[in-house]
């Protein structure tokens, strides 16, 4: 468990003992509580990391279609390029 032998456990629980006493279950919990919500906000950034670049990434997919839109469009053009010869009158 978290790469530690049971012996460094066991000397890692007799100090919080030592240091602790019988607060120890309350600092347990307090521990335990400031660790979720640790946890609950960088899930929180990671999301908004995650929204930020699906965002980012569909507003380049849709630059992107626009842009061979376009150049469909170049490539085959709808009216001539030239004028219309009229005949003198």
């Amino acid at each position: 468990m978290f790469g530690l032998s049971p012996f460094e456990l066991m000397v890692i629980g007799v100090i919080a003992v030592v240091l602790f006493g019988g607060n120890l279950p309350e600092v347990a919990r307090k521990f335990g509580g400031s660790y979720r919500e640790l946890r609950r906000t960088l899930n929180d950034v990671q999301q908004q990391f995650r929204n930020a670049e699906h965002e980012a990434n569909k507003a380049m997919s849709m630059d992107n279609s626009k842009k061979e839109a376009s150049e469909s469009e170049l490539d085959e053009p709808d009216e001539p390029s030239a004028p219309k010869f009229k005949p003198p009158a």
